[in-house]
């Protein structure tokens, strides 16, 4: 292809929030086929032979909201939601001019509604439930006491009291691909409770198949489970790998938990013209 061409390089945002990293581009007009856009993610989201990112994030219009989007994790898998790419997507629409900064937005898990404040993004996370605690899971070497909930993708929570010394990348590949949650799979969290309003966090992520920085819908997952068990109450400062700190909301009565938000910066690191010749 001659380098004058017309050929469409799309101008792309790299963001992240709370050091889980995204691209983010306008695709309100389509130009990467429905096809083609898994692979697209993969070839993006590679570290050196793309830009290096946990997932692709494609703003689309909606009919029933600001617009909506396609969330892609790094492997090219498509998920239904991402807690720190909702809020990364949310402060890119307000940039952009594609939404005020109060807005909702479509993903696969239903609308997320958002409120944006220069860095800051506030996101409410609707699709929550599904709790199974006391969950015994038998690993090569050992049994791990668990517990699983749906925040619009599925997360096991492990509690643990040395939270450097534990082997993530290694029981969470284990838990993650573990017969106990197939088809679908799962994410899986290591968390220690510091106080009632205090978690620290580390998360093996679904998609991306490895430990990553910080994870939204994680934070939310050990938080609300925490607060089932009796150990926090709203609001909980999360403290991620990447030393951010998200704080999720909530209210609790009973069994019942509704009213759940998550807060945190959403910052941009650099826009730019992607190029990504092999894909053209």
């Amino acid at each position: 292809m001659n380098e004058n061409s017309n050929h469409r390089r799309p101008l792309f945002f790299k963001m992240h929030g709370g050091g889980n990293d995204f691209v983010l581009i306008d695709h309100r007009e389509l130009f990467i086929p429905e096809g083609e856009q898994s692979r697209f993610a993969r070839r993006c989201c590679a570290p050196k032979l793309g830009v290096g990112a946990d997932g692709l994030i494609l703003i689309e219009d909606s009919t029933r909201a600001d617009f909506r989007w396609r969330f892609y994790n790094a492997d090219g898998s498509e998920a239904e939601m991402c807690g720190n790419g909702a809020r990364c997507a949310a402060r890119f629409a307000v940039i952009n001019g594609i939404a005020q900064p109060r807005l909702t937005f479509e993903t696969l898990a239903g609308l997320i509604e958002a409120e944006v404040l220069n860095h800051q993004v506030r996101v409410g996370l609707a699709d929550v439930g599904d709790f199974r605690l006391n969950v015994s899971i038998p690993l090569q070497e050992q049994t791990l006491a668990a517990h699983f909930m749906k925040v619009g993708v599925p997360h096991t929570v492990v509690p643990v009291e040395n939270l450097e010394g534990a082997p993530v990348r290694q029981w969470g590949r284990e838990v993650r691909f573990h017969q106990m949650f197939q088809p679908a799979g799962t994410n899986v969290n290591f968390v220690r409770t510091k106080s009632p309003h205090v978690l620290e966090l580390r998360t093996y992520e679904r998609g991306v198949e490895d430990e990553t920085l910080a994870c939204g819908t994680g934070a939310v997952a050990a938080t609300l489970i925490s607060a089932r068990l009796g150990t926090v109450t709203s609001p909980v400062a999360v403290h991620t790998r990447g030393g951010e700190i998200l704080v999720v909301s909530f209210r609790l009565q009973g069994e019942k938990i509704t009213e759940v938000f998550l807060e945190g910066e959403a910052l941009v690191v650099y826009q730019g013209e992607l190029w990504l010749d092999e894909l053209k």
